[in-house]
């Protein structure tokens, strides 16, 4: 029996920390997303796990600082893509307590606080590391279940 090899795709985005940017990103990875078929409820998580992600490095990373810098990897290897955003901005203080639902930092923008605990419940595997006055990282992987499969 032979061994199949797994094909890899590799992507880097690096933008501005403007909120104007994180439909960009969103739209960015999903069109690199597209080529695993993935269903609509996959894609349109992605795209929202994309969204939090984003805008948690620009809003609580950078404070809005346009000058700061959002990078974006997303691997593909097989039908598992592995997504980071990181950021060099602030860090997160107390990361245990950044992960609780519910909890912001930022209550008078009115923020929900459900941006990590949204990120986990939608991805196969989250990982959140930050160091204060460093940055921040978010590492997510997803298998998707393709189409193209039930057809085969």
């Amino acid at each position: 029996m032979e061994e199949k090899v797994q094909q890899r795709n590799f992507m880097n985005l690096q933008f501005s920390a403007k909120s104007e940017n994180e439909s960009f990103a969103r739209v960015t990875v999903a069109a690199f997303i597209s080529q695993l078929d993935p269903t609509m409820d996959e894609l349109s998580d992605l795209k929202t796990v994309i969204s939090e992600a984003v805008t948690n490095s620009i809003i609580h990373g950078y404070d809005s600082n346009p000058e700061g810098m959002v990078i974006i990897t997303a691997d593909i290897i097989g039908d598992t893509v592995t997504i980071t955003v990181q950021d060099k901005g602030a860090g997160i203080e107390d990361l245990d307590l950044a992960r609780q639902p519910l909890y912001t930092s930022k209550p008078e923008l009115e923020r929900s606080g459900m941006g990590f605990t949204i990120m986990e419940n939608f991805m196969d595997e989250f990982e959140v590391s930050s160091e204060p006055g460093s940055g921040t990282s978010i590492r997510m992987k997803k298998r998707i279940e393709s189409k193209k499969a039930l057809y085969n």
